[in-house]
């Protein structure tokens, strides 16, 4: 019986080894498409006031120091390239003055204050639109290097995510705290119109497998609930949020009917989010509300800054300044988004997809 249990043992984790590195082989590289939650430096290198590389943001980071991550530590870029067992897609503004850049391993196109729609804060981020057209070059740059159906296939294999939509929502709440149902159904129907043949450019060049992750429940952004003087969620935000995933994700469903081989999974952040912002303690947190670093009531008035006070627990906090969420939050739902499933990830998980 001894010898039988440690055969099965060893069977088991040779089993789960071999898993492991047929997961981490299938997916060569992460091509990054997105806003603050996603970005990695690539607004260190534009003139706009949308910026994270001074402290206190990335304090927990390896070294300590500031990387332009609107974070105190890691993002979920940086969490999905770690479940992959790839290194992080570096921003393309770093890559792309070098004359021997190296695109196959992945890139960051995401931008701080990005959003579906090029009017959201313009001329102070790379818009989404701008993120395709540099992938575009890209795209190029690969079939050249390594001949076009090498790089067909490297780009079938590698997986696109896409976090993209929360800076339209937050821009439009705030502006519109007293919107109508109606109202609020046409502007995000006109985010999916945009949205849609936005996908459609990234599938004519080469995306086949897209992580789509959801817009979160935005109106309880510290930010946000400071508009309100009992501190509550707007329910106009996370209204619209439900509606912006709920049509994004007809919008890749019926891509992936029309074209067979696109997969897709999408993550819904706001039902996986609003879990920790609902009942913390039982996820592991201690504040959902206030931020942990930044001034005035909630630290929800002005953003985190050297002059801003901060928390001495960043991991029992679910957001870190009045928008973004702590490196503790991003790694909890990126676990979620890597092996969950429905109603948080559906119609498959992100380990699903890179074994596709």
């Amino acid at each position: 019986m001894a010898v039988a249990s440690v055969v099965a043992c060893c069977s088991l984790v040779i089993m789960v080894l071999m898993a492991a590195v047929a997961t981490a082989g299938s997916v060569p590289a992460v091509y990054v498409f997105g806003d603050s939650l996603a970005d990695v430096g690539n607004n260190n290198h534009l003139l706009t006031l949308l910026k994270a590389d001074f402290s206190h943001n990335g304090m927990d980071y390896a070294g300590g120091k500031a990387t332009g991550r609107f974070s105190n530590g890691k993002n979920s870029a940086d969490f999905l390239a770690d479940k992959l067992g790839l290194a992080t897609s570096p921003p393309y503004l770093a890559l792309s003055s070098s004359s021997n850049a190296n695109y196959v391993n992945g890139v960051s196109f995401a931008s701080g204050g990005a959003g579906v729609s090029n009017a959201t804060n313009k001329n102070q981020c790379i818009t989404l639109d701008k993120q395709i057209e540099y992938y575009s070059g890209v795209y190029s740059s690969l079939a050249r290097s390594l001949g076009q159906a090498k790089a067909a296939t490297h780009l079938a294999r590698s997986i696109f995510a896409i976090t993209i939509g929360s800076n339209d929502i937050i821009h439009y709440a705030k502006a519109n705290n007293a919107a109508t149902p109606s109202q609020q159904q046409q502007y995000v129907a006109a985010l999916i119109q945009s949205l849609s043949g936005q996908l459609q450019s990234l599938y004519n060049l080469g995306a086949r497998k897209v992580l789509f992750l959801g817009t979160g429940p935005v109106g309880c952004t510290p930010s946000l609930r400071e508009m309100s003087s009992a501190k509550v969620c707007n329910a106009v935000g996370n209204a619209m949020a439900v509606q912006y995933n709920k049509a994004a994700e007809g919008v890749l469903s019926g891509m992936a009917a029309k074209n067979t081989d696109l997969h897709y999974a999408l993550f819904d952040s706001s039902a996986a989010l609003l879990r920790y912002i609902n009942q913390p303690a039982e996820y592991g947190f201690v504040e959902a509300k206030a931020a942990c670093c930044g001034l005035g009531d909630m630290n929800a008035k002005i953003a985190c800054t050297p002059l801003s006070s901060y928390c001495a627990n960043r991991s029992d906090h679910v957001f870190w300044d009045f928008y973004h969420p702590t490196e503790a939050t991003a790694q909890k739902l990126t676990a979620t988004a890597f092996d969950g499933s429905a109603p948080f990830i559906f119609p498959i998980n992100v380990r699903q997809l890179s074994a596709i």
